[in-house]
């Protein structure tokens, strides 16, 4: 009878201990407590500090302290396979498949408005500033660098690329997808706390010294030479390189990803909120012209020292939403509730 009683107050006493320790337990840790769908992670809410004061880009200013509730994140960038399995199911036709409209480009010829997209190619010592950047008649998601491009690639298009990520997606395409998949994009704040992996105020997502072995990016002097010393010259498979400390893969480098908000400058209308998001109407000083811009995050492979240097979480540039291109795709989030949780446990 005494043992008997001897084993219940143990098993009271370590059962004690670990509802404290779920009560101090590291989000980081949390995280692979996982209530979400196979292939995505729960991160578990928190408060961060979102933005940069000290990078040197305009637009990260000023830091600010957010929270976001807890959900679901795809541990991957969506990749070519995931794609096709929607593209089969639906039909969906992507932006970069369908002829440019004839009344939003009415100065354009017949042949000039053939479906087709931006492709990056390595630019001569005397190429103008941004000239590596070629529209390919043909060029989409199955044909990443266009059908008679000189690349030896893009012959067989995306045949033995199923684990690589989708690109030349455009804003449209990408909530199509999510909607097919019961999924959304995610807000910036979402993106960049789980980015983070746990380290708030780190400048990356491993710390904060830059290594050209942690993520898919370009080494040498950008557009001219890539010295290839992570293995890649273009994008790599998902999950290649180690994951940050949420466990996803691949939240620097290799592609940017799309996310649900409207870019503007700074980040001081979001400060002690609750799940953020961007603004109405959205302005960028670099495109005056261009509207319904929206955030991209995380960089790609194109992104070097030298140039764009925007593989950091803080990091985020503007995109038009009806423009996909040979280093853009995404991932998508679920957003969780309580009662969710409860019924997943």
């Amino acid at each position: 009878m005494f043992k008997l009683k001897e084993s219940f107050l143990t098993l009271l006493l370590f059962t004690g201990l670990a509802i404290a320790l779920s009560l101090i337990i590291s989000p980081a840790f949390a995280a692979r407590v996982n209530h979400c769908p196979q292939e995505m992670v729960m991160i578990p809410g928190g408060t961060f500090t979102m933005g940069a004061d000290n990078s040197g880009y305009l637009e990260e200013p000023s830091a600010q302290e957010v929270k976001v509730s807890s959900f679901c994140i795809d541990k991957y960038e969506v990749t070519n396979a995931q794609f096709a399995a929607f593209v089969k199911a639906t039909g969906y036709v992507t932006v970069a498949e369908r002829p440019l409209p004839k009344e939003h480009f009415p100065d354009l010829s017949d042949e000039q408005r053939l479906p087709g997209s931006l492709v990056f190619e390595i630019a001569q010592p005397e190429a103008k500033w941004l000239s590596w950047w070629h529209w390919k008649i043909g060029a989409n998601w199955q044909h990443p660098f266009g059908r008679e491009s000189a690349l030896a690639q893009s012959a067989a298009g995306i045949a033995n690329q199923d684990n690589y990520p989708v690109v030349h997606i455009a804003y449209e395409d990408a909530l199509a997808y999510a909607q097919w998949a019961g999924k959304s994009l995610p807000t910036e704040a979402q993106w960049e706390y789980a980015a983070r992996g746990g380290l708030d105020n780190a400048t990356y997502a491993w710390g904060n010294q830059y290594s050209e072995k942690k993520a898919n990016t370009w080494q040498g002097i950008f557009p001219f030479f890539n010295t290839k010393s992570d293995n890649y010259a273009g994008i790599a498979p998902v999950g290649s390189f180690s994951p940050n400390g949420y466990g996803l893969y691949d939240m620097t480098g290799n592609v940017w990803e799309w996310t649900a908000d409207r870019f503007r400058s700074g980040h001081n209308h979001k400060t002690h909120t609750l799940n953020p998001t961007g603004p109405e109407q959205s302005f960028d000083p670099n495109k005056p012209t261009e509207k319904a811009l929206h955030v991209i995050k995380g960089g790609s492979y194109l992104c070097a020292p030298n140039y764009c240097s925007r593989f950091r979480p803080a990091a985020r540039e503007s995109q038009a939403p009806d423009t996909g291109t040979t280093h853009i795709g995404f991932r998508l989030v679920i957003n969780l509730t309580t009662e969710r949780i409860k019924n997943e446990v």
